[in-house]
């Protein structure tokens, strides 16, 4: 059960989180922008920009997911559900939240990649 003190904490660490996430959602919609034929840089150079297009846009998606989870989990800071593991119903320990305020399981139950 998260300490008052700590609830707070963590509802400030997730909106600095989720307006880090809009800025770099920001910036990357700036390298994601199709890459001109008519530009005149080389050839090597086109296909350098064209997969950093690529790289951009996955990362682009996943702060996209990431800011979705901190938006969802930032509407239920307040439940008494919040800090609980969703799938075994143990406490997610306070720094596991405090990097990850997202998480919704503890470290034993989070999926192996």
């Amino acid at each position: 059960m998260l300490k008052p003190e700590e609830r707070e904490k963590l509802k400030q660490i997730i909106q600095l989180q989720i307006e880090e996430a809009e800025k770099e959602i920001e910036e990357l919609k700036e390298f994601v922008k199709p890459v001109s034929l008519d530009a005149s840089i080389g050839r090597i150079s086109r296909m350098d920009a064209i997969n950093n297009k690529s790289i951009n846009e996955d990362a682009l998606m996943k702060t996209k997911k990431r800011l979705q989870k901190l938006e969802n989990v930032q509407g239920i800071a307040d439940s008494k559900g919040f800090g609980i593991c969703i799938k075994c119903g143990e406490p997610i320990p306070f720094g596991r939240l405090e990097f990850m305020p997202e998480a919704r399981t503890c470290v034993k139950c989070a999926p192996r990649r």
